[in-house]
């Protein structure tokens, strides 16, 4: 069974703590056994690549995302434009929906 988290993959997140302090980006990819999430464009690393003729690679030196640990960003909130906590509030309906722990508006 894999861990739960309050973040979910295309949220706007800020990071607050690290090198990339204070940036913020969108929520690509969440690596649920090693609990790290990958960022657009937060916490970029240079690689060495080698060339490979069979898939058409070039070689050099590529900049990509590296993954950031979940506890190191806080979902954003649009409308107080902060980052925030996040709780969860159930509708009539019987929906499970988040919302900003700080204005009280639904994310979701």
């Amino acid at each position: 069974m894999f861990k739960k988290y309050k973040i979910k993959v295309n949220d706007k997140v800020m990071v607050i703590a690290g090198k990339d302090k204070g940036k913020i980006g969108t929520v690509k990819k969440i690596l649920r056994k090693k609990d790290k999430v990958i960022v657009d464009q937060v916490n970029i690393v240079k690689k060495h690549q080698k060339p490979n003729p069979y898939t058409g690679q070039t070689g050099g030196i590529i900049e990509i995302e590296a993954p950031i640990h979940i506890s190191n960003v806080m979902l954003f909130c649009e409308s107080c434009s902060k980052p925030t906590r996040v709780g969860y509030k159930f509708t009539e309906d019987g929906k499970k929906l988040r919302y900003c722990k700080r204005c009280k508006e639904l994310l979701d």
